[in-house]
């Protein structure tokens, strides 16, 4: 289990030695450990954070909000002590926010400098983000393959999507994913469960727009939530209490999928609180021979070794981790000949959109629940389209009856409640749009040269922003969202635009991108770094673009791609 390292013997250099050593235990290094070991690789996989066991140490799932000392709130001092991860939604909205404060890094000991507004959302357990994700899967296509070679922009991807059609299949069809067949070039089909339903008023307003607009699609959400039984796990119960961890294994994460895959082969050890500092370079081989690791609770440091490296730590750990593993050789971090380690960070710029309400529907209701909503696809700068601005955005939001208070459970009870669901009632409807951010070398991060953080391990520094292509998208997203919304006899419209900084997509990308060439990249077209072949980095670090999708589908198919790769090349003797 997660924190069982009784077979780790810290005072044996031949002990500490496997075949593979996996760095983070998120959605790709989960997908790492599970392709490694199932193809008979002794895998070590490092965890800086702490054990987190699947069902037992979900803390609130099978509670309710009075059961907590704050009514699940999240209490001020929290709220003080961290002011980014409460900046948004992590502390509004939720009925348990106050059980899940725990899976969010403490910023007092994690710190970090922002040259620019920066919000950088942290999850140091077993299992990191794969349980606080929102779970949208989507494919990129061969127009975001292609968009930046056709653009001029930044370096062009190594790999097109007939290379990836295949491993998007094969990580659906293992991570379970509901969705509907649409036939969208721009937004390929995939391997696909049943898929949820829109609700009547949704499915009123998208046929609405799709009369008046022959290019425009609302769809039923893509999502890694199971609809139908998968492995041994159960399907959604539809609870709406994904954040807290699914005791049913109805979404997908490390813990409920790729995890138990991996630990019944009896080749995976976990150890938790392992905070690796650097990879062990050796200038004579060319390759990585291991990691250098401090121990989170003990502060003494020790050595792993191992024929192969993946680097998971999240698109800027994984780049923390190359940038620290400096050395005579690479003064600026291993797989920083390239000159772009730590640039090109991307995200996907949102917190924007519009709501109204809808006419006409008092007397329907909905039956059941959903952990969805609606996806309004890309139609921007596609087919024929074009815009004053580069690539394009979708939206993502759902309908309701108003005042049902759907998303507060400890409102949705009582006898006046039950009597107000019997009688007619308005509708509402909103959405946000979620907008692709260009490769910018001048967004960055970097080592801090003199902050540090409760290790005493340098900090990352965070320089990164909007520019001009991104803030003219923003305001045809509103635009564009309120054209379809009158069309659709969506009344009282009313739209927003927060300020929206770097991060707070929770979709970090592009520090050590893939390319072509060992001068424009850090990465090959299989995920290896330049400098150093036996090392692969296959998180959100080596995406070239960002595309405007969610991008964990594509995390999970380039890990398991370059697993295959990884375990073909260490067979030949090639790494």
């Amino acid at each position: 289990m997660p924190g069982d390292s009784t077979n780790v013997n810290n005072k044996s250099a031949t002990q500490n030695t496997y075949d593979a050593i996996v760095i983070g235990s998120g959605i790709s290094g989960g997908w790492a450990a599970k392709e490694l070991s199932e193809k008979g690789l002794k895998v070590l996989m490092l965890e800086r954070g702490r054990p987190h066991e699947h069902i037992k140490d979900y803390a609130s799932a099978s509670k309710d909000p009075w059961d907590f000392p704050h009514r699940g709130k999240a209490p001020l001092q929290y709220k003080k002590d961290n002011p980014v991860i409460s900046r948004d939604w992590a502390m509004y909205g939720t009925a348990a926010q106050e059980a899940i404060l725990d899976s969010w890094v403490n910023e007092k000991e994690c710190p970090y400098v922002q040259e620019k507004p920066f919000a950088w959302w942290r999850s140091y357990q077993f299992g990191g983000r794969s349980l606080l994700w929102g779970r949208q899967s989507y494919r990129l296509s061969d127009l975001d393959f292609e968009a930046n070679a056709k653009d001029g922009i930044a370096i062009d991807w190594p790999i097109r999507y007939k290379e990836m059609a295949p491993w998007y299949d094969y990580v659906e069809k293992f991570a379970g994913i509901s969705g509907s067949i649409e036939g969208l070039p721009h937004l390929p089909d995939g391997h696909f469960l049943p898929p949820m339903e829109l609700n009547v008023v949704e499915k009123d307003v998208a046929a609405r727009i799709k009369q008046q607009y022959k290019d425009r699609h609302m769809i039923i959400g893509r999502v890694a939530n199971l609809t139908a039984p998968l492995q041994a796990r159960t399907q959604c119960q539809y609870r709406n209490r994904c954040w807290e961890g699914c005791p049913f294994g109805g979404y997908f994460s490390t813990q409920s999928s790729t995890f138990p895959a991996a630990t019944a082969t009896g080749n995976l050890t976990v150890r938790p609180w392992s905070i690796v500092t650097k990879i062990i370079y050796d200038k004579n081989t060319k390759k990585a021979t291991g990691v250098e690791v401090l121990d989170a609770e003990n502060n003494k440091t020790y050595e792993f070794h191992a024929k192969i490296l993946f680097l998971n730590a999240s698109a800027l750990n994984s780049a923390w981790v190359l940038m620290n593993s400096a050395t005579d050789i690479w003064p600026d971090g291993l797989g920083s000949s390239s000159g772009e380690l730590g640039h090109n960070v991307m995200d996907h710029h949102y917190m924007l959109g519009a709501q109204g309400t809808i006419e006409g529907f008092e007397d329907k209701t909905t039956y059941g629940r959903r952990a969805n909503g609606f996806y309004i696809t890309r139609f921007a700068n596609l087919y024929g389209d074009k815009r004053d601005f580069l690539r394009g955005y979708g939206y993502q939001g759902s309908a309701s009856r108003e005042g049902w208070s759907r998303e507060v459970a400890e409102l949705n009870i009582g006898g006046d409640f039950k009597e107000a669901l019997t009688e007619p009632g308005a509708w509402s409807i909103g959405a946000t749009g979620f907008g692709e951010i260009l490769p910018y070398h001048d967004n960055k991060i970097s080592l801090h040269k003199t902050v540090k953080d409760k290790w005493g391990l340098p900090v990352l520094s965070m320089d990164a922003g909007l520019k001009e292509n991104e803030l003219k998208m923003r305001k045809d997203i509103i635009k564009e969202l309120v054209a379809m919304f009158e069309a659709a006899g969506v009344k009282n419209i009313t739209t927003w635009d927060k300020d929206y900084n770097i991060g707070q997509g929770i979709h970090e990308m592009g520090t050590a991108r893939m390319g072509n060439d060992p001068k424009t990249s850090v990465l090959n077209s299989h995920n290896q770094v330049w400098d150093a072949l036996n090392v692969f980095v296959t998180d959100g670090a080596a995406m070239t673009s960002s595309a405007c999708q969610n991008p964990s589908l594509t995390y999970m198919a380039l890990t398991a791609r370059a697993a295959e790769y990884a375990v073909s090349e260490l067979k030949k003797g090639n790494i």
